[in-house]
């Protein structure tokens, strides 16, 4: 019963400081690794979380809960990944609704874009820079050719599945 109260206040926790998901992937890092699972094991656990269909942080949450708790614990972990953003996203939804007729609710929302793309390509940067103190030429090329392929309109899941063959053959 104790490690499912862990497991659900973690996951509240991160899901009340972090705003988006690569950030709240960093931050489970912190509080997974070591504490509830191996590194080894919470790179997979990301790695499959990206490849199935569905939201990456809501089976994230789900693996690391049953690594650690068993389906208790995937729920504790579910539970505690779901209430924050939904109570927020209701309080939101609820100001919103009756701001909408405002002018400066659709402007505050157009203002609101190009920050997020900005956070979209400073999160690839990061991710393009980690481990290795620079951008390594393999995983340049895995990264445009994973572009390319979403230009031309392939199916996430497809390349996200394409990308880990290329990262088994040239990753060894």
């Amino acid at each position: 019963m104790l490690r499912w109260l862990s497991l659900f206040w973690i996951f509240i926790k991160i899901n009340l400081l972090t705003t988006s998901g690569p950030a709240s992937v960093g931050l489970l890092y912190k509080e997974a690794v070591g504490k509830l699972m191996t590194e080894s094991e919470f790179v997979e656990a990301v790695g499959f979380s990206s490849v199935l269909p569905g939201s990456d942080a809501l089976q994230l949450a789900m693996f690391v809960g049953y690594s650690a708790g068993g389906v208790p614990g995937a729920l504790a972990a579910l539970l505690g990944s779901i209430l924050p953003p939904t109570l927020i996203m209701l309080v939101v939804v609820i100001i919103f609704q009756r701001l909408r007729g405002e002018a400066w609710i659709a402007n505050f929302v157009r203002g609101l874009t190009p920050a997020v793309a900005v956070l979209m390509v400073l999160v690839a940067w990061r991710v393009f820079n980690g481990e290795n103190n620079g951008i390594a030429l393999t995983t340049l090329g895995i990264g445009g050719v994973s572009l390319v392929a979403l230009l031309l309109n392939a199916p996430p899941p497809l390349v996200l599945v394409g990308a880990g063959l290329l990262g088994v053959i040239f990753f060894r």
